[in-house]
């Protein structure tokens, strides 16, 4: 059996970015339009195309029995009265749940199950948030900081986005 050998990997707190980087997925308003609702303000800010969000993704196998680690930063900003936000998504593995641990920032984690039970949990400096398995998920920066927060949760869980940018939330 060929065996996946144990990392290190470090959090850089002045630049806010993990060592080794891994994969980094950025997020501008452009990947975003369908999440706001004032298609006029996205006109206007698309403009400029600012980013929204971008996160770090260590490498580690997406396979089961192995924990993805991240690091999300959600800057400040708003799109007409809505502040910058994250995609949203189920996992593809529906019974998968996430830990996020806020580092930095103020903002909203907003879950939702399939049948429109809706929870909003506060992320401010040393929150911990459980996202129990079958809720979707975003994060939302209510601040004038960048949001950080970390995250964990199972290494084959996939992301599902497409749902989320079909239906309404709350």
């Amino acid at each position: 059996m060929r065996y996946f050998k144990p990392i290190n990997s470090n959090i850089d707190f002045k630049k806010i970015k993990l060592q080794p980087e891994g994969e980094v997925i950025i997020r501008k308003l452009s990947d975003m339009v369908d999440m706001y609702q004032n298609q006029e303000a996205i006109k206007e800010t698309l403009k400029e195309n600012p980013i929204i969000y971008k996160f770090y993704n260590v490498k580690i196998p997406e396979d089961k029995g192995h924990l993805q680690h991240c690091i999300s930063i959600v800057y400040p900003g708003k799109i007409g009265g809505e502040y910058y936000m994250t995609k949203g998504h189920f996992h593809k593995i529906k019974d998968t749940a996430e830990i996020y641990l806020t580092l930095k920032g103020r903002g909203k984690l907003v879950m939702q199950t399939p049948d429109n039970e809706c929870k909003i949990l506060e992320m401010k400096e040393g929150s911990i948030s459980y996202i129990p398995p079958y809720w979707a998920h975003r994060t939302i920066n209510i601040g004038k900081e960048p949001l950080i927060f970390f995250g964990v949760y199972r290494g084959d869980a996939g992301h599902n986005y497409g749902i989320i940018e079909k239906k309404v939330w709350l």
